[in-house]
């Protein structure tokens, strides 16, 4: 009785501390950013969940074009745990960090060219509860999931356009990476359910944007094989030893195929020194102002700041320290594979882009080509390549149920290893243009 008691007593005590923010705010200047921001912003908390316990964060940037009339996207970044904020700065926000040694000093931001909201309106949306600066206000809530996460992004967005109603006519599309392939289809999925449900205001949902996503997480693993081999990473010997001995299962091998066992710890020496999300880059010392990754650090600096914090709005107590993506946010992987959730949206007439870096052996481009072949769609545009300029920029292939794949030559496991090429893709598509 006595432990009740305190866990009562606990949870009054967090409902006293935190104060709950449900309403948006504008934000004009940014610690580290010179001058007033050239976009609107917009920060805040949307309640979900049961007496609204769980407070997503997000960030909100009107279209510099036409905001009225601009689709409306909603950005997951994958993980789980990895904050929107990455998205933002990192991938296709009109932000981004100069990349400098860190001197104690909040690190610097500039303007970008290539953001995808010169043409869109998005929502960067911290999700699930505990990523990014979204939390809960029960310390006793139950572990999140990805079902359970669809249900409550929908819901979000259903409460975030009830607030900004100018909103509901705009085309919809859901967009994010990594990761969030598990989820995203199956939110599209739940906002047409929903859409069917009487008297209630319909999202104007048309489609949905992925990069580089997880569909099948077996299948992503195994394809790094296939795919380490067609990039010369390892050798024909080496691969054609795998072929034999572990019969297409390289992860997760039976215990008792110890030949399988040992040629999988051979490929691993072989690729270790290989920066996975781009291969052209080796794995370095993340705190040396050298290494691609040292940018990483540079959000963590400046979203720890508490000068940042007050300016993004958020509610002070409810965070301690941020990360970029933070992998103890436990969640339950409860969809095994998306790819039943791409044929049902697809079915329902939905939008899709598929878009993959050749050069990501994190969710290689072989992997996102095999699930899409098992949908067996028809196809309506043959292979071909997709041009900037005069230059090769990717290539492409369109199917009879509205989906494009599209691979960026050159390009790493998110948008941020060729962010104009890929601003270029998502401009073209979303305006309904060829490639």
């Amino acid at each position: 009785m006595g432990s009740w008691i305190l866990k009562l007593l606990l949870l009054q005590l967090v409902l006293v501390l935190v104060h709950h923010a449900d309403s948006g705010s504008v934000v004009r200047y940014l610690p580290g950013y010179e001058g007033p921001l050239p976009f609107e912003l917009e920060t805040g908390y949307i309640g979900v969940g049961e007496a609204e316990e769980d407070q997503m964060f997000y960030y909100f940037i009107k279209s510099e074009r036409n905001p009225e009339e601009d689709p409306l996207l909603v950005w997951l970044t994958g993980g789980p745990g990895c904050s929107s904020f990455s998205g933002l700065v990192y991938e296709n926000g009109p932000l981004a960090f100069k990349v400098e040694a860190y001197n104690g000093s909040i690190p610097s931001l500039v303007s970008t060219t290539y953001s995808w909201t010169k043409v869109a309106n998005i929502i960067y949306l911290d999700q699930p509860v505990g990523t990014g600066f979204s939390y809960s206000r029960n310390p006793f809530a139950d572990l999140p999931s990805d079902t359970g996460a669809a249900k409550r992004v929908h819901e979000f967005l259903g409460k975030w356009l009830a607030k900004h109603p100018e909103y509901f006519s705009n085309p919809f599309y859901v967009s994010g990476n990594s990761y969030s392939g598990k989820v995203i289809p199956t939110i599209v999925q739940e906002i047409s359910n929903g859409n069917l449900v009487c008297c209630k205001p319909q999202i104007n949902l048309q489609g949905y944007v992925l990069g580089n996503p997880v569909a099948d997480t077996d299948q992503h693993h195994n394809s790094r094989i296939p795919f380490a081999h067609g990039m010369a990473l390892i050798s024909d010997e080496l691969y054609d030893s795998m072929k034999r001995s572990c019969g297409g299962i390289y992860f997760n091998v039976f215990p008792l195929n110890t030949d399988c066992l040992k040629l999988v710890q051979e490929f691993k020496k072989c690729v270790f020194r290989i920066y996975e999300e781009l291969i052209l880059e080796s794995n370095c010392d993340i705190t040396s102002p050298d290494c691609y990754t040292y940018r990483y650090l540079l959000s963590e600096y400046w979203a720890n700041d508490e000068s940042v914090r007050r300016a993004l709005n958020v509610v002070k107590g409810t965070k301690g320290k941020w990360e970029r993506c933070d992998y103890n946010v436990r969640c339950n992987k409860d969809i095994r594979s998306s790819i039943p959730y791409h044929m049902n949206n697809s079915i329902q007439g939905y939008r899709s882009l598929i878009l993959s870096g050749d050069h990501d052996m994190t969710i290689p481009f072989v992997a996102t080509r095999v699930w899409i072949r098992s949908l067996n769609y028809s196809i309506t545009e043959k292979w071909r390549p997709w041009m900037i300029l005069d230059k090769v920029a990717g290539y492409t292939k369109t199917y009879a149920n509205k989906m494009t794949f599209a691979t960026v030559k050159g390009g790493g496991h998110t948008l941020e290893y060729k962010p104009e090429e890929s601003s270029i893709l998502f401009k073209r598509w979303i305006s309904g243009q060829p490639l």
